[in-house]
């Protein structure tokens, strides 16, 4: 019986809009009445999902940046956070600008959560279009949410950091993702998402052993909720951990074939074709009936 149910937001629970369909919201509804508690599991900073979480009045902690923070989209009471030391910043924002890259820095995890930016590169279309979606994301706490900063090495000795990150086009990103994995080793966590029909990939870095598999396992324990009882539902690379973790995992339809192709993954169909909502009607309000048949 699924106790815990964790829902990764871009290409799962959101439609390729942006938008949260009605019967994935409806789906969510039944599943809650069910007994489920029902969270978001992100690589988004707390602040961006906050707005999801709080429309869709979800019953647990929100799992964001990656896993590395469990916090309550309508209290703002932290349960957890992991944090990258001030040293180990500075040696990512070193080896990061060293490769060309414009980093921007999660901060601030124990209130709403802000991001900090020193420079955005003339040839960083992705981080800009970013930038601008987050500004008017958080509307009038734009000027809170969003901050622009003459130098970030003299930043995050001055605020809690939870997670520092690089964008940009896919072959650009596949390239500094092995120069960072070299240069910083095991002193951090470095989690990809890729969108090849954007040409967009996100490096994010986050304190060692921090993933959406160890925020999922952290909330699990925190609620008293086995392994076996715990079902996750994702499409990209940073999803693998939480899936992995999970006793029932689910892919997209619109997944990289290399995650559709993992015979311990179950498949929905794709977001745009409501994939959460069949997912938990297949796995959870039919009682297991969809897992015993196949």
């Amino acid at each position: 019986m699924i106790k815990l149910l964790a829902l990764d937001l871009d290409g799962t629970l959101l439609n390729s809009r942006g938008e949260i369909p009605e019967k994935n919201r409806d789906a969510i509804r039944s599943a809650e009445s069910h007994g489920v508690l029902v969270t978001i599991a992100t690589g988004r900073r707390f602040r961006d999902a906050r707005p999801v979480g709080l429309g869709l009045g979800l019953n647990a902690p929100l799992i964001t940046h990656n896993g590395a923070l469990l916090k309550y989209a309508d209290t703002l009471e932290t349960v957890h956070a992991e944090l990258i030391s001030t040293e180990t910043c500075l040696e990512v924002l070193r080896v990061g600008k060293s490769y060309g890259g414009d980093p921007f820095v999660s901060a601030d995890p124990r209130s709403s959560g802000r991001l900090l930016y020193d420079r955005v590169s003339e040839q960083n279309e992705p981080l800009r279009r970013y930038l601008a979606w987050a500004r008017t994301l958080h509307g009038n706490e734009a000027h809170d949410a969003v901050l622009h900063v003459p130098k970030l090495e003299n930043e995050v000795a001055k605020h809690e950091v939870i997670h520092i990150s690089f964008s940009g086009s896919c072959a650009a990103m596949f390239d500094m993702e092995q120069y960072l994995s070299d240069e910083l080793g095991d002193t951090v966590t470095i989690l990809t998402t890729v969108y090849p029909r954007r040409d967009f990939t996100l490096i994010d870095i986050l304190p060692p052993n921090s993933s959406k598999g160890s925020g999922l396992a952290k909330l699990a324990d925190i609620t008293g909720v086995d392994r076996e009882e715990v079902m996750a539902i994702g499409d990209n690379f940073n999803d693998i951990e939480m899936l992995e973790f999970a006793g029932t995992s689910v892919v997209m339809g619109n997944a990289d074939a290399r995650l559709i192709e993992r015979e311990e993954f179950y498949t929905t169909v794709s977001n745009d074709e409501c994939g959460v909502a069949a997912a938990i009607e297949d796995y959870i309000l039919n009682s297991g009936e969809k897992l015993r048949g196949q």
